[in-house]
């Protein structure tokens, strides 16, 4: 059942493909434009070839709006309405999050699949609802941009990764959720595009670069990183009380990783987890 990433058709890949090359782009201010090219072209093929309907072109141009809102506020001050984008934003996030806005065709990559013989079945998609949630929160709130990548955001990345991966994933073991599986199916780099632009920057986007950096500045950076991997390990509930933990643990470790080194920081973090993860044990868990 497993697919190549290069024998998909076309259609299916490019969109999301040219939407997972925007994110290390946009991170850097002297390479955004081109990132910013590259999401409009990821999104421009899909609608080309079928896969955003009415609802969802809607969307599009509802997340034009917000994104308009927030930057005249940002030139023009808080002077009227402050509080239309981000309740707009608000109203729009958890429809998308939860793929129950209607239009959008996210591609099954992968039918349920077992990836060893003790692991619960495991499917994916290629979203294209989800970053359209990130990009509108990246290109309409100032401080998140500003924060995209600080000086030392690879070490940050690097090393608060390494530290979760080793928290997280050896607690998945020792509670025998996880064990032992290397491997690289083939459709590996069709999962790892889905991960880039589907996950790993909408989540770090939206609970670090967004209600993180929020909360920090209303109750100050440790009850702001507290509570921001709370949240993120309560979005985890349906997985069972186990992944609530190490959701939020894992939270902590992202979350410390963003105070270091911005954006680009976090995702690296998150995205050294879920790689040795997918790649050196099961996955998702043991059934």
């Amino acid at each position: 059942m497993e697919m190549s990433f290069s024998g998909l058709p076309a259609r299916l890949w490019l969109p999301s493909l040219l939407l997972a090359l925007a994110v290390p782009a946009l991170l850097w201010p002297r390479a955004r434009r081109v990132g910013w090219g590259l999401a409009g072209a990821g999104y421009g093929v899909a609608a080309l070839d079928g896969r955003l309907g009415a609802p969802a072109l809607a969307a599009l141009a509802l997340a034009g709006l917000i994104t308009f809102g927030w930057r005249r506020l940002a030139v023009a001050g808080p002077a009227g309405r402050v509080w239309l984008p981000p309740l707009a934003f608000g109203l729009m996030a958890p429809v998308l999050l939860l793929h129950r806005w209607p239009g959008f065709d996210n591609a099954r990559v992968l039918a349920p699949t077992r990836l060893t013989p003790d692991a619960l079945p495991f499917s994916f998609h290629f979203n294209l609802d989800t970053p359209l949630l990130a990009l509108t929160l990246f290109a309409g709130w100032a401080p998140l941009r500003a924060a995209a990548a600080r000086p030392g955001w690879l070490a940050a990345g690097l090393g608060w990764g390494a530290l979760t991966a080793a928290l997280c994933l050896g607690a998945g073991v020792a509670a025998g959720a996880l064990g032992a599986a290397p491997k690289w199916p083939a459709f590996g780099p069709a999962w790892l595009v889905a991960q880039i632009g589907g996950t790993v920057f909408v989540e770090e986007t939206l609970f670090r670069g967004g209600l993180q950096a929020a909360l920090a500045r209303r109750l100050g950076p440790m009850r702001g990183l507290l509570l921001a991997a709370l949240v993120f390990g309560l979005v985890h509930a349906a997985g069972g009380p186990l992944l609530v933990v190490l959701a939020a643990l894992a939270g902590l470790g992202y979350g410390l990783a963003w105070q270091r080194g911005g954006l680009a920081a976090a995702m690296l973090a998150h995205l050294l987890l879920n790689l040795l993860h997918f790649g050196l044990l099961t996955y998702p868990a043991r059934a």
